[in-house]
């Protein structure tokens, strides 16, 4: 593994244990001799994940869509801050660049981008792990769904199996480089994906 995508909020949140997460996620990142790929803005956790990678001194790249470049104030001091047209460049640019992913709290368009990845992985797009780093149990119920789905057989236990949970950094960043998906049904061909 070379490079970690991360997803979280353009929010702090309200409580103060998520940033402090978000930037021990940044250092214990860099502390492995990884890079860091992310949605490339200033502000909310996604700022405070890469000042801390920065402040580090690892490899820090943010992808950003134009249109929020300026909503989201692309953070200037990425050495590597790569502005793309759509949000469906900009995560397809991030799943490219990344070996594994790791989510941090954060609204929509963070569960958004995990359940795709989660999803991507199920088809076998790509063969990279998830991890739901679950900061105060900000997850538990996204878990809870997981767990209804499989007991309501709309998902296998397989398929629920992909989405891995840590507390902390250091632990998250473990299961990343032990992630090893499972076996599955040949859905698409590689000219299909």
């Amino acid at each position: 593994m070379r490079r970690v995508c991360v997803f979280c909020g353009s929010a702090e949140g309200r409580q103060p244990v998520y940033r402090e997460t978000a930037a021990a996620l940044g250092r214990a990142i860099a502390a492995r001799g990884l890079g860091l790929v992310y949605g490339g803005g200033a502000v909310g956790l996604m700022g405070v994940v890469a000042e801390a990678a920065i402040a580090a001194g690892t490899e820090v790249i943010g992808i950003i869509p134009s249109g929020l470049l300026r909503r989201e104030v692309g953070l200037r001091s990425v050495p590597d801050l790569r502005v793309v047209d759509t949000m469906h460049e900009r995560k397809a640019l991030m799943a490219d660049l990344a070996d594994g992913f790791i989510a941090l709290p954060g609204g929509c368009g963070t569960l958004e981008e995990a359940i795709e990845t989660l999803t991507w992985t199920q088809l076998g797009i790509h063969d990279k792990g998830l991890v739901l780093l679950d900061v105060a149990g900000y997850w538990g119920r996204l878990f809870a769904l997981l767990d209804q789905m499989v007991e309501e057989e709309f998902m296998t236990p397989a398929t629920r199996s992909l989405a891995l949970r840590a507390e902390t950094p250091e632990a998250a960043l473990d299961a990343l480089a032990t992630f090893r998906p499972p076996p599955r049904p040949r859905w698409l061909g590689e000219e299909e994906t």
